[in-house]
Formats: C-alpha cells, sequence, structure tokens
C-alpha cells in the first residue's frame, strides 16, 4: 500500500511556515524532539521513543565459528525491520530501498567504527566465538528513522549481558545467570546519528525533521558521532550540493546534540541499574505512566485503620435519628393496599385497555345479517341470469374467475356419471368373451 501524497496546499503551507523559521510541533530549527528511553524485564531489551517515532531493540548472542580471514574477532549482525504495523506504507516481506539503505548506514556507524570490542568475543581462537545479533524493530514512524535506530541500538548494546563462559582444554563450558554474573559488552564509544533536513536547494536547515517535513524535504544529510567529536560516518542523500561552510557548521550542532544524547542514555542505564540492585520495579510494564488510561496500575494510596471504631461512634452519635412516623397504608381498590408514595396500580387500566380493544374488533367484525344479505344478493343474481356465465376480473394482470351456473353444474355431474356406468359395462362384456373364447 503506497503512502498517502502530501496535497499541493500542504506542501506550499508547510514550505511557508519552514520559511518563517516556524515548525508545525513548535520547535526551532535546530531543537531535538523528546526522547524517552525505557527497558525491558531481561537484558539487551528496549524501546527508544523519538518524538512518536518508536524503536524496539532487542540484543541476542550466540557461540558460533569465527570467519576464515578473522579467527580471533568475534561477529556483529545488525538487522532493521520496517512493519506495516509502523506505516501502512511498508510493505511485509519486501526490502525496500530506504530498508536497505538504513541497514548499510546503520552497519557502517556501529560495525565499521568499531565500537565495541570484537576481539573481546573471541572464546577459542578459530573455533568459537561470540556472534551479537541487534534486532531493531520499528513500532510507529513519526520520521526520523535512522536516529531512533542509532540510539536504540548502541542503548541495547550497552544495556545487554551475555552469559559466562570458562575454557578447560578443549572444552567449553557455558554458565547459566544463576552460577555466574552475566558479562557487559566491551564499548568503547557510542556513535549516534544526527539527521538534518535541507530545504529549496539548501537555504534552509531543520534538525531531525517529522514526517511531513521527510516528505517536502530536497535533500538529507545524516553525521555519526560520538561525544568525543570524532565523526564515525557522514552520508548526503537527495541530490543537492552543500557548501563547505553548511557541512561544518552541521557538525558543530552534531556535537552539541550527541553529547546531550548521550548523557541520557548514561543516566537511563544507571537508573535501570540501581532499580536492578535495589530489588526494584523495573520492565516496560513500570515505565508506563500512572493516571492515564493506557496505563494498567495505579498508585496505592494509605488507609489509616487505627480509631475506626471510635470514629464510627461519632459518627453515629453526630447523626439526626430516622423519624418514628409510621406509614399509613393507601386502598387504591378493592383487594390492594399501598405502603408509602409509590406509582399508581396500572391493573383497572389495562384491563379497560382490553376491553375497548373487544369491542372495536366486535364493530369491525361484520354481523350474521350482513352475511345473509349478502348471500340473498348473489342469488338473486345468478337466478336472473341461469345460462350466462359471469366473469370478475379487475385488471389484465389478475387471475380469471369465471362462476358457472348451477345448471351447469348439475348437468355436468350427470355427464360424468353416466359414463363411468357405460365404461363398467364395456369392462364386464370382454371379460365375459374372453372366458368364452377360454372355454372353446
Amino acid at each position: 500500500m503506497k503512502e498517502t501524497p502530501l496535497s499541493n496546499c500542504e506542501k506550499r503551507f508547510l514550505l511557508r511556515a519552514i520559511e518563517e523559521r516556524k515548525r508545525l510541533d513548535g520547535r526551532q530549527c535546530y531543537d531535538y524532539r523528546n526522547i524517552r528511553i525505557s527497558f525491558g524485564t531481561d537484558y539487551g531489551c528496549c524501546i527508544v521513543e523519538l518524538g512518536k517515532t518508536r524503536v524496539l531493540g532487542q540484543v541476542s548472542c550466540e557461540l558460533v565459528s569465527p570467519k576464515a580471514n578473522r579467527a580471533t574477532e568475534g561477529i556483529l549482525f545488525f538487522n532493521l525491520e520496517l512493519s506495516p504495523m509502523a506505516s501502512p506504507a511498508f510493505e511485509p516481506g519486501r526490502q525496500s530501498e530506504l530498508l536497505v539503505k538504513l541497514n548499510r548506514l546503520l552497519e557502517r556507524c556501529l560495525r565499521n567504527s568499531k565500537c565495541i570490542d570484537t576481539e573481546s568475543l573471541c572464546v577459542v581462537a578459530g573455533e568459537k566465538v561470540w556472534q551479537i545479533r541487534v534486532d531493531l524493530h520499528l513500532l510507529n514512524h513519526g520520521g526520523n528513522i535512522i536516529d531512533a535506530a542509532s540510539i536504540a541500538a548502541i542503548v541495547a548494546l550497552c544495556h545487554f549481558r551475555r552469559p559466562d563462559v570458562s575454557v578447560q582444554g578443549e572444552e567449553v563450558t557455558l554458565y547459566t545467570p544463576e552460577e555466574r554474573d552475566p558479562v557487559p559488552l566491551s564499548i568503547h564509544h557510542m556513535p549516534i546519528c544526527v539527521s538534518f533536513a535541507f530545504f529549496q536547494q539548501g537555504t534552509y536547515l531543520l534538525v531531525d525533521p517529522s514526517e511531513q517535513e521527510e516528505r517536502v524535504m530536497d535533500g538529507l544529510l545524516v553525521i555519526a558521532m560520538n561525544k568525543h567529536r570524532e565523526i564515525c560516518t557522514i552520508q548526503s542523500s537527495g541530490g543537492i550540493m552543500l557548501l563547505k561552510d553548511q557541512v561544518l557548521v552541521c557538525s558543530k550542532i552534531t556535537g552539541v546534540k550527541v553529547a546531550e544524547i548521550t548523557e541520557l542514555i548514561q543516566k537511563a542505564l544507571a537508573n535501570d541499574q540501581k532499580a536492578r540492585k535495589e530489588g526494584g520495579k523495573f520492565g516496560f510494564a513500570e515505565s508506563i505512566p500512572n493516571q492515564r488510561i493506557t496505563a494498567f496500575k495505579i498508585e496505592q494510596s494509605p488507609i489509616d485503620t487505627d480509631d475506626v471504631q471510635e470514629q464510627a461512634e461519632e459518627i453515629i452519635a453526630k447523626a439526626t435519628p430516622p423519624s418514628e412516623a409510621l406509614a399509613n397504608p393507601v386502598l387504591w381498590a378493592p383487594g390492594t393496599a399501598q405502603i408509602g408514595e409509590g406509582v399508581e396500580n396500572s391493573w383497572g387500566d389495562f384491563e379497560e385497555s382490553e376491553k375497548e380493544e373487544e369491542e372495536i374488533a366486535e364493530e369491525k367484525s361484520p354481523t350474521a345479517e350482513d352475511q345473509t344479505m349478502e348471500m340473498g344478493d348473489t342469488s338473486a343474481g345468478t337466478k336472473n341470469k341461469k345460462d350466462e356465465t359471469i366473469v370478475l376480473s379487475d385488471s389484465e394482470e389478475e387471475d380469471v374467475i369465471i362462476l358457472e351456473p348451477e345448471g351447469a353444474q348439475k348437468n355436468r355431474a350427470e355427464t360424468a356419471c353416466k359414463q363411468d356406468i357405460a365404461s363398467k359395462k364395456t369392462g364386464s362384456k370382454k371379460k365375459r368373451k374372453s372366458y368364452s373364447h377360454k372355454k372353446h
């Protein structure tokens, strides 16, 4: 299903707002949307919300054989999925150009930048290494997928813990989390992507474009950088020509944004680790804010149960006693009684209505005298015209009913009786003849 295109009026409205340095969500040109990070109950599972864009990140690991040309290095694998749940424009089971471009950009940003120490993932050189797989699922598309995906990927990798392993000779022992504490990954730095949208051939610049702004932009510049202001990768798409000064301005803005996002990630990781150590509540269910219709829980309010009996006695003492007046029964009809002020008895009205309906039915039904009068009229008509047939037809489409006089009906009955008698006689004669032939 193709996405619904913007009308010319919407495009002109967006471009005019950008020319006036205004955005639909009220942000300034260089402002980022709010970022919210929540973690699941398992290590390596997180959800990153960048405005209305939501990405789920999940990290898993497996012991596999290493590559032939890199026998002492582990394997990193990244996979981003765009499901129709995020947007009707995404088709299931088909890799679009956008998906291929995003996956390549993620691999260059995270794997080629050597942000993870792959040599620490080696268990036995040439035989066993850890394969780290990062699966990213887009839950809702609100624009700027690559930034949200890069943040979700690095947060999930920082939060992930792999099982501990020991090697004795040729035996490799894998320990469960109950036997030994899982081991975090060795991460050198955290590269984060920042996107810039250009309009009217690079005249206007916006940071973190939304979905509607992406539809009317002329070009996109993505810069991946860590907090040490080291550029990990840079990519320009859209076919616009950018000046050197524009790229330098974008790199400076990227350095500021990456430092803020990195600090936010570290705080979120520290808060989750603290909650797990103290035995507090954690997970996606706990990250849902209370007092909302989507929340499954509500804060417990303390109840003071001390001196309950004394408080109840005081309330009873202060309350006004009920009136001692007795209600008098009211007789509405013979055989009925009512106490208090209630609804009137409607049984009598119901019987009267039934009687009225019966009287109306009797008036509508024809009387015996009317029936006899009608029969007399019909008989008189038949006596006047004995030999003529009466044809009754209201229209050409209705069935025609022919009524014969009584004399014709009698003649028909007599002829039918004579025919039956004649047929019986002929049958008996045939039987006698056959019998005589048999004797001879």
